[in-house]
């Protein structure tokens, strides 16, 4: 198994990070120094490319990568850097959101949380990363908010964490979209898991028709979108609209992009800001047709 590493000064490790995740929507391993942020990708002889130790550009700076043979162990180390994820309530009725993985065992006493069971292993989007986070926690407020859990449609759905947790608000139905194969299995598997009912396709935002969207099989109102996708694609999205969803959730942001794309779909479409969360340099936008 090989390791590739990419270590980079910390004052640049989100822009890195952002682009990493186009390239590994399994996921990144990452660790921290004084001043300095490491991120990891594993994968099989093939896989990925044995690197010599280098210099390169990435995020606008040079970072350092290293690649290295490791034990077949490998999975069992990564386990250390997936553990819970609590998503506060923001309001009574509204149940908290725990994001686990499936070696980590149920919160006890936990109240009203809404436990959901993510395998990390499979597919980018387990709770833990920032982008994430906040998208769950915007849900979460337009759950509180609105009376109605009509249809969702989830863009990038990656694991299906975001599909999984609008099911477990009440949200029906919800169908999960993504590019790649491996994605569309684990979002279907996690679902099981979950014993959520919901439907994931194969999609391509950038050549097919953005369904329940002026379509034929719309489910009878518009459907809440997620849209957990880095900047170039929120921006395709917002270009491409065929109408105006009752509510978009959108992550994948640097903080200085949100403006850029929250006015593109509010010019698109109308929509306006409901919400604007940040964590770090990452940042999630919740706007509205009402």
């Amino acid at each position: 198994m090989i390791r590739l590493a990419i270590r980079v000064p910390e004052e640049r490790a989100e822009v890195v990070l952002a682009e990493l995740l186009e390239l590994a929507p399994a996921g990144v391993e990452e660790s921290r120094g004084p001043g300095v942020v490491e991120y990891a990708v594993y994968g099989a002889p093939g896989e990925l490319p044995g690197l010599p130790d280098l210099d390169a550009m990435a995020g606008g700076g040079v970072v350092q990568v290293s690649s290295s043979e490791i034990a077949d162990d490998w999975q069992e180390r990564w386990k250390q850097f997936h553990r819970p994820v609590l998503i506060d309530s923001p309001a009574c009725g509204i149940p908290s959101l725990r994001v686990r993985p499936p070696w980590e065992p149920a919160a006890l006493d936990a109240g009203d949380v809404q436990e959901i069971v993510i395998d990390p292993g499979q597919a980018f989007g387990t709770g833990g990363h920032a982008s994430t986070r906040l998208c769950l926690s915007l849900l979460l407020e337009l759950a509180a908010s609105e009376s109605a859990r009509g249809p969702v449609l989830d863009v990038g759905t990656g694991s299906g964490v975001l599909a999984i947790a609008a099911s477990s608000l009440g949200f029906d139905p919800v169908l999960g979209l993504d590019h790649e194969l491996e994605s569309v299995d684990a979002a279907r598997e996690n679902a099981l898991v979950n014993g959520r009912e919901i439907e994931v396709r194969r999609f391509d935002l950038r050549t097919d028709a953005l369904p329940w969207l002026g379509s034929s099989d719309a489910p009878g109102s518009a459907p809440v979108l997620l849209a957990n996708l880095l900047r170039p694609l929120l921006a395709d999205l917002a270009r491409t609209l065929p109408a105006r969803p009752a509510h978009l959730v959108a992550g994948g942001l640097l903080t200085p992009e949100v403006d850029e794309i929250a006015g593109a779909f509010a010019g698109r479409c109308g929509l306006r800001e409901r919400m604007r969360l940040q964590s770090g340099e990452w940042s999630a936008v919740w706007m509205s047709g009402a």
